[in-house]
């Protein structure tokens, strides 16, 4: 977005009618957040667990991405961004200010509702996000938090729409789990038979799926701390 007078037009909308008025709040730190009171004719277009994102029917090209009051994420994600630069894959940052970003529009729709849907989701698309997130690990970035919900495909090619958690180093196997699932079930039976699958059992997947990583996760940090205590009892009787 070259023209200053249309990101000048944008900010007038989102400074005037936009901030003013709409809430955007979290609610359950693990759930979307919530959007209250969004004048017209701004729309919602996603809800994450951080921000919701919104856009105008007169600047079809940006999205307004606004954090919900007291969730971290806002300063990595203009770094992440900063590191980005541009890729077919990615969306860019145009203008940054506390708790809000504009962002260049993808389009196109997620794998989340794809799946519910029953529409066609070609390999192409998996080998597009598998690529750009090798991009970003070129460019000193960790991609984290990558589900059916922060990725979509549009006429055909994958897109990375959520990237506020690249900075996290704690390793994430989320893509990894998703692809097996992909080539494992929706590839062999979902996609053949053009099967639908309910949002509810997409969220009973989803919650199951995070209830049994934090529990794996606390099982590691234990089986640590306890290979830790006997490694150190083990080492004071060899010192004595």
């Amino acid at each position: 977005m070259n023209d200053s007078l249309h990101l000048h037009g944008l900010l007038e909308e989102i400074y005037q009618q936009l901030l003013p008025q709409v809430k955007v709040e979290s609610v359950y730190p693990h759930d979307p957040v919530e959007v209250d009171n969004l004048p017209q004719p701004w729309r919602l277009l996603g809800r994450g667990n951080y921000a919701a994102v919104f856009c105008h029917p007169d600047y079809a090209d940006e999205v307004v991405k606004i954090y919900a009051p007291g969730r971290q994420g806002f300063e990595e994600e203009i770094q992440v961004y900063s590191r980005l630069g541009e890729h077919p894959a990615f969306s860019q940052c145009y203008y940054a200010k506390p708790n809000f970003l504009v962002l260049k529009r993808l389009l196109g729709t997620t794998l989340y509702d794809c799946i519910q849907r029953g529409m066609r989701i070609p390999k192409q698309v998996i080998d597009d996000i598998d690529e750009a997130l090798e991009y970003a690990r070129r460019k000193g970035l960790y991609p984290h938090d990558i589900h059916a919900r922060n990725v979509m495909m549009h006429e055909g090619r994958g897109y990375v729409v959520d990237i506020s958690d690249f900075l996290d180093q704690e390793s994430c196997s989320k893509w990894d789990n998703f692809k097996k699932a992909y080539y494992w079930l929706y590839r062999p039976i979902l996609r053949p038979l053009g099967l639908r699958v309910p949002y509810f059992v997409l969220d009973i997947i989803r919650k199951g799926y995070r209830a049994f990583s934090t529990f794996t996760k606390s099982c590691h940090r234990q089986l640590g701390m306890l290979l830790g205590y006997k490694s150190s009892k083990h080492l004071k009787r060899f010192k004595r």
